[in-house]
Parts: C-alpha cells; structure tokens; sequence
C-alpha cells in the first residue's frame, strides 16, 4: 500500500462504507482458515536467587492448545479467571513470544518471522483490551491514539486526510467526530471501549481478538458494545476471537466456543451444540451456573458446585487437570496419559476419559 494512499482510497479498500450501505457477511466457511493454532504452549519461568538467577519451575499459562479460526466466524473462549485465556490470545498475536508451538495466520507462520516481517503482519491482525482506559495514553488526545497505527506504518503523510479519516473512525464506532481533541479521562467507560475499537479497526485488519471487551461495563453499555461489534464484524468481514466471562453473552454472539481450564481446551463446539449439550464436567458446571429468566426452569435445574480450588499452574496435577475436582473421576483421570481432545460429535470436541 503506498504511502500516499488517499483517504478515498484507503476507505474503500477497507469497506468503511455507512451502516445503510453495508452488505451482511454470509457464513463462515468452513474450509476457510484464517488462523490455525497447533501445540502452543507459553510457560512464564520461576527463578530463585538475587544476584544469580536461575529457574526453579514454571507457570504453564497455556499448555498445548491447538485450534482453528474460520475467516467471518467469531470464536469464544471461554473459563475461569487464570485459565490462560488473555495469554492464549496475546501470544496469537506475538505480544508474548510462545514457549513452543505453531500459529499460522493468513497462511504465514508468525512464531519464526523476523521483526520487520512480523510488524507488517500486525496491520491485519489488532486488539481489544480488556480495560479500556489502561489501554489507551491519558496523555495523548482521542484523534492521535486513533492515529497512531497510521503514522507507526506510514499509511497517510498528509494530516488533514488523516484528521479526516480518524473522525470518520470515531463516528462509524458512534462517537462525535468533534471529540478529537478530547483526552481518555473525559469520557465514559463504554466510550473508551469505542476508542479502543476505533483503533483497532484503523489498519483494516481481518483478525481482532477482543480480550474481554465488556468485562469492565455497565451491562446497559455492554449490549451496545456487543451489537457495534457484530454490526462491524458484517459490514467488514471481520474474524474474532471473542474471550469472555460472560457465558450469556458468548452464546449470543459467538459461532463456536472454546473452554478452557488450567492452560488447557476441554471442549470446543458450535455455540447452540455447546449450551445444549455439553459434554465435559467443567463446561456443565460452567453452564449450570447460568442463571435461566424462566424461575419454573430455574427450581428444577440441578447445580453443579466444584468442590476445592483450582489447582496452580505451575504444578497442575498428573492426568486430567480436572482430577482434583471433577465430580466424576475415575481412576484413569488420575494417570498418564492425560485425555486427549477427540472428536465425540461431528464438530464436537471434548477431552475426558468419560465421554
């Protein structure tokens, strides 16, 4: 892309057209990766010592993960907190260097590109961050924060065609363009996350991971962030990772879901199979912790209370990571090998020896 591209240009071939002119994605398909994760592993090291260090163990965040991403899908990911989740999504995107493993984006391998190949590769995958005001400078203004991107790749040199193409960011995410001169701190939590996303979508990426998007708003605000990020996701072909608490919400707007527990997917299947029929005993506890509106439905639902805590990852148990407080456990769950994730149902994957 030159340098020089005008802003007519550059809108077009980002297909940031108003939401009356927008054409509605067709489903995913599902011959068509866009991202393809294979054993990613990420180990953060523990060391001893004050003058000489040297490492005692290690922090299996993410621990031999493997899935695939469809161009036009939004895949969930969910768990508890410390499951991995955030480190799954920000070593996807080389913001932590994997300890091993394979993520092949768009058909390139990102875990062995150079720096200068790697940061070109960045304009077509970006962000969302969970809290949207440590993620944005509290000393810069909302126009040059949209505008960093453009200036770090040198997408624009003229300033006024820049100005113009940041408000028009501001206004498509539904803030007034006038507020380009305004700071973080002068806006609401939901407007922040507008910000964030305004960012995001400057590149023109295909691929955002939104970490936990609406963890930290208002629910009032949160349905409106959501819908903003469907609407985008059709009018631009966008591809999410969507990670998330929020169960409810992930049913809603995802295609597939993923759950994780210590480091490790348990289960992964197309959204409505997933909440109809889970087959893992951490996702059923998950889900059974949903509150149903229907209170008939409500007192007659059997709840699922884990027992004990979540073990550490940096020691997580021999066999099933699960083990410890599976309300099923046999004595399989408790050896090596460690259950591996198969195929149950067509398009259903779970690992556990029970299933």
């Amino acid at each position: 892309m030159s340098a020089s591209l005008n802003l007519m240009e550059y809108r077009n071939m980002a297909n940031l057209a108003p939401a009356s002119d927008a054409q509605t994605s067709s489903a995913p398909a599902k011959d068509d990766v866009i991202l393809r994760v294979r054993n990613l592993k990420k180990y953060f090291p523990i060391t001893s010592g004050i003058i000489i260090q040297r490492q005692v163990g290690a922090v299996k965040a993410v621990d031999d993960v493997s899935f695939d991403v469809y161009r036009g899908e939004t895949l969930g990911l969910v768990g508890e907190s410390g499951c991995g989740k955030s480190t799954t999504g920000r070593t996807i995107l080389q913001l932590y260097k994997p300890t091993s493993g394979s993520v092949v984006f768009e058909n390139q391998e990102l875990t062995t590109l150079p720096a200068e190949e790697l940061r070109k590769m960045r304009r077509r995958m970006q962000m969302i961050f969970q809290d949207p005001f440590a993620s944005l400078n509290p000393r810069m203004s909302v126009g040059r924060i949209v505008a960093e991107p453009l200036r770090i790749h040198k997408i624009m040199n003229n300033r006024k065609e820049e100005q113009e193409y940041v408000e028009h960011l501001l206004e498509r995410v539904g803030l007034n363009p006038y507020y380009v001169n305004r700071y973080p701190h002068e806006f609401s939590g939901g407007q922040r996350q507008r910000i964030g996303v305004a960012r995001a979508l400057a590149l023109k990426p295909s691929f955002i991971v939104a970490d936990e998007p609406i963890s930290a708003l208002d629910v009032s605000i949160q349905a409106q962030v959501v819908n903003l990020l469907e609407d985008l996701q059709d009018e631009l072909n966008l591809t999410y990772l969507f990670i998330a608490h929020d169960l409810s919400m992930v049913r809603h707007i995802c295609d597939r879901v993923a759950v994780m527990y210590l480091g490790k997917i348990v289960e992964l299947a197309p959204a409505d199979e997933l909440y109809e029929n889970p087959l893992h005993p951490y996702t059923q506890s998950l889900l059974s912790a949903v509150p149903v509106p229907d209170p008939t439905v409500e007192e007659r639902r059997q709840r699922i209370i884990l027992t004990g805590d979540v073990p550490s990852p940096a020691n997580p148990p021999i066999g099933c990571n699960f083990n410890t407080r599976c309300p099923v456990a046999f004595d399989l769950c408790y050896h090596d090998p460690e259950p591996a994730l198969v195929e149950a149902l067509p398009g259903h994957w779970v690992a556990c020896h029970r299933v």
